[in-house]
């Protein structure tokens, strides 16, 4: 049982620097709870929260939705990152999905975004 929800700690979504940066919007939460019952996996957080020095240094978006504890970089365990996203895509039309080779992005930003960054 996580400290925040059922599957999830807050650590977690910590920023990598180690400055402390944990915050994490509900809705995101919300979601990736969704994502770990609908799939019966883990779902890995490979970044979540970056402060906006750590966001610089691994060349983040200016306007990083992981600078305000919003956006998670994710993959759940033996299911590809395209069949992450085709879920999302599919039940939380209102997150944006960017679709990666080997994780899927998601973030709960007020006007939704989809991009494809995979190199096929």
């Amino acid at each position: 049982m996580g400290d925040i929800s059922t599957h999830f700690d807050r650590r977690e979504f910590a920023c990598h620097c180690g400055c402390g940066f944990a915050a994490v919007d509900k809705r995101l939460n919300e979601i990736l709870e969704d994502v770990r019952c609908y799939f019966t996996m883990p779902v890995v957080i490979n970044s979540a929260c970056r402060c906006p020095d750590y966001n610089q240094i691994i060349g983040g978006a200016k306007k990083s939705q992981h600078t305000k504890g919003m956006a998670a970089d994710i993959k759940v365990m033996n299911i590809s990152p395209d069949a992450v996203a085709e879920y999302l895509e599919r039940v939380h039309s209102a997150c944006s999905i960017g679709r990666y080779d080997t994780f899927t992005h998601v973030d709960v930003r007020n006007i939704p975004a989809h991009w494809d960054r995979r190199s096929n």
